[in-house]
């Protein structure tokens, strides 16, 4: 779930809310980006078509709306929390073939041509959106170069931003030529902080980039001993040239979060640091049940009646990623959804799933608010890292507050 301001950003075809009232709420900012008129535009267009999902794939997606006058609004949203590439084609946005395209980036008020790949490298949690329309002047505008970092995931299904200490992993800054026109004598930079190890294995060498081309570098880099337990941000930049337009610059970070130290004995699942989470309503908690959005707001962890000290809290859909580096063999928990709201609202199901470096090693089916707790153990020899990953079931996320109660994991 979005916080209010999250949720205009990045839920564009659905907004309907006071700017008054959001006043309250957002920073000056994204108060800005929430009044784009541009956007609202899109919302209130007289066609009255909703957008509909041309792909969505691990947490990549891209949406489609027709307009009255023949342009589509595509919007490439990453809800992930490293930047990605997500793109689509102006024949299966439902443009008609032309020559060429004008793509308006809606958040920079400019218009950009393409010969039909509308893309984008998009940062975490972020929306890009074009208004697309098939043919006219579309030679007078400047090139769609799709600019960005992106970060190499260290195994499937878990976020390419957790880097932890001395393990190298691979940056990527590149530049896609999306246009008709060339774009000439483009260039790629990488900055980490202080004292990491940075080492270039690979160099864009094209002067030239045509349509579809790419100039990429790759860097391979380390977070020295020592920064268990920090964040730090990578830096990246580009540049071309474009006739009629002269050079153009980007510049871009990506936050990286170096994990804690993987666990030297049993513990408690709520006893450590995680790596990542994310949660559909509020943050994950540490002994107690997902309350409302604050943190710390919830109450004793309880499944069909019974309480239990210890355990994590969640809300559908969530995950939670744990660095194990090797150290556990074994993870244990009963799990099911919580009494909190659910016996009163009488709804609430979910599915429970545990990954070890990728591979499911564990899982429910669904459980609802009338069933008891049910024990999930999970092999986690050899695995760097624990992924707790809860589904809604199916039918919506309403309710679905979920407990990994005593949850526990044996490591050496």
């Amino acid at each position: 779930m979005y916080s209010l301001c999250e949720w205009g950003e990045n839920k564009p075809w659905e907004w309907g809310a006071d700017v008054g009232h959001l006043n309250q709420h957002c920073g000056a900012e994204r108060l800005r980006v929430l009044r784009n008129a541009e956007v609202i535009a899109l919302d209130q267009d007289r066609r009255g078509v909703q957008a509909r999902v041309l792909s969505n794939q691990d947490g990549h997606w891209v949406f489609a709306k027709p307009l009255a006058g023949g342009d589509v609004a595509v919007a490439l949203f990453n809800e992930t929390t490293s930047g990605a590439t997500i793109g689509t084609t102006a024949a299966a946005a439902g443009l008609p073939k032309a020559a060429g395209y004008t793509a308006r980036d809606l958040w920079a008020h400019r218009d950009l041509q393409t010969a039909g790949r509308i893309s984008a490298v998009v940062p975490p949690h972020a929306t890009v959106v074009y208004r697309v329309h098939a043919g006219g002047s579309w030679w007078r505008n400047a090139p769609l170069v799709s600019t960005g970092i992106e970060l190499a995931a260290p195994v499937p299904g878990v976020p390419g931003e957790i880097t932890p200490a001395g393990k190298p992993f691979e940056v990527t800054v590149s530049a896609t030529d999306e246009a008709r026109v060339p774009v000439f004598d483009p260039r790629v930079t990488l900055t980490a902080p202080g004292g990491w190890h940075v080492e270039q294995p690979a160099r864009p060498r094209a002067v030239v980039l045509g349509t579809g081309e790419t100039a990429a570098g790759r860097w391979r880099v380390t977070p020295p001993a020592g920064t268990e337990g920090t964040t730090a941000v990578l830096s990246g930049g580009v540049t071309y040239r474009a006739l009629g337009f002269g050079q153009v610059g980007w510049t871009g970070s990506q936050q990286l979060t170096v994990p804690a130290a993987p666990p030297a004995a049993p513990a408690w699942a709520s006893d450590l640091r995680w790596a990542a989470e994310k949660n559909g309503y509020g943050p994950v908690e540490r002994d107690m049940s997902n309350g409302s959005t604050p943190a710390g707001d919830g109450k004793p962890l309880t499944i069909n009646s019974v309480v239990y000290p210890k355990g994590l809290g969640a809300h559908a859909p969530s995950e939670v990623v744990f660095y194990l580096g090797g150290r556990c063999t074994a993870f244990t928990a009963d799990v099911g959804v919580d009494d909190e709201r659910e016996a009163t609202n009488k709804q609430g199901s979910a599915t429970f799933e545990v990954y070890a470096d990728g591979v499911k090693v564990a899982a429910t089916g669904v459980r609802t608010w009338q069933d008891p707790a049910v024990p999930l153990a999970a092999d986690l020899h050899g695995a760097r890292y624990l992924r707790l990953v809860v589904t809604d079931g199916g039918d919506g996320n309403s309710y679905d507050r979920s407990d990994w109660a005593s949850a526990r994991l044996a490591c050496a």
